[in-house]
């Protein structure tokens, strides 16, 4: 067994960290506010802090950065994390496992592959990109030892108010509600679930096969919001849901009022064409594949 530390304890950090203290590990959860699962050691720590969080990486055998600014404060909050995590790896010798996600690669026409270029223009993909780039560029000078996974739109259990398929979608479609969403409901949609990502983390940071470059977590067949509705509606015996799409110019004059709101309109290409991701080679690899689609909706649903 090892030292596993995990900074982040949101929708993925609290997967990750219960699954690997499950196994045995010794597992430290570093966040601001010193929260985490039973059974790990919790440290309240400034993340941004290279000298406390390489001191917290000490002996380490895989550094886990799955960290999650507030999406409106990525150009701010970012790069001195980041900068941390790249410090913290080199002295501990860690392997750092990056939580990455797709939207470096910006609108794409087909299915998503690792091997995309990073070519999003748009200010928070580029930051997001250099976070890969520059630990990339320290693991071919030799300096740690690196590897992101990125996954599509998180569901699970546990999923918060961000997931699409979270606390904005579920309850309205339990008490038989119209859901009421604010992207199309019958574009196809790779959905990654959450159970599955720490997996892949897990997997990614114990292999040396995995590292020196990027893997997408193994994400079942695209869905749209109508089909996933009408799927959990069925397993719960209940009539397929309906729904409505909130309009676009209504949900832009409320993202001058609301940060998080505002910030749609970066990732609203993402669900007005098909988003496809594939993670066919981390499934070869590795010999995995995703939590069969109703197997993970029942236990979202149980969630």
């Amino acid at each position: 067994m090892g030292k596993h530390v995990v900074v982040g304890s949101g929708q993925v950090g609290t997967h990750l960290a219960t699954k690997l203290a499950a196994q045995g590990h010794e597992v430290v959860v570093v966040t601001r506010s010193g929260r985490g699962p039973e059974g790990t050691v919790r440290v309240a720590a400034d993340v941004a802090d290279k000298a406390r969080l390489s001191e917290l990486a000490k002996g380490a055998d895989v550094l886990y950065n799955c960290v999650n600014p507030a999406y409106h404060r990525w150009l701010t909050d970012w790069p001195p994390i980041a900068e941390s995590f790249l410090a913290a790896a080199e002295s501990s010798g860690a392997v750092l496992t990056i939580l990455g996600n797709l939207y470096p690669y910006g609108p794409v026409t087909g299915p998503m592959t690792e091997d995309l270029p990073l070519a999003s223009t748009t200010p928070k993909a580029r930051v997001r990109a250099k976070i890969w780039h520059d630990a990339l560029a320290a693991h071919r000078a030799g300096r740690i030892r690196a590897t992101e996974v990125r996954g599509s739109d998180f569901f699970g259990p546990g999923a918060t108010d961000q997931s699409h398929l979270g606390t904005r979608f579920i309850p309205a479609l339990k008490a038989g509600k119209t859901i009421q969403l604010v992207f199309p409901a019958d574009m196809p949609h790779s959905w990654t679930y959450l159970p599955d990502v720490a997996d892949a983390l897990i997997t990614a940071g114990a292999d040396e096969r995995a590292w020196g470059r990027p893997w997408h977590v193994p994400t079942g067949e695209p869905m749209t919001f109508r089909e996933i509705g009408a799927r959990m509606a069925g397993l719960l015996g209940l009539p397929t849901p309906k729904m409505t799409t909130l309009p676009w110019p209504l949900l832009r004059a409320a993202g001058l009022f609301s940060p998080m709101i505002g910030e749609l309109r970066h990732v609203r290409y993402q669900f007005t064409a098909p988003y496809v991701l594939d993670s066919s080679a981390f499934q070869q690899v590795f010999g995995v594949a995703p939590t069969p689609m109703e197997t993970a909706l029942r236990t979202t649903l149980d969630g």
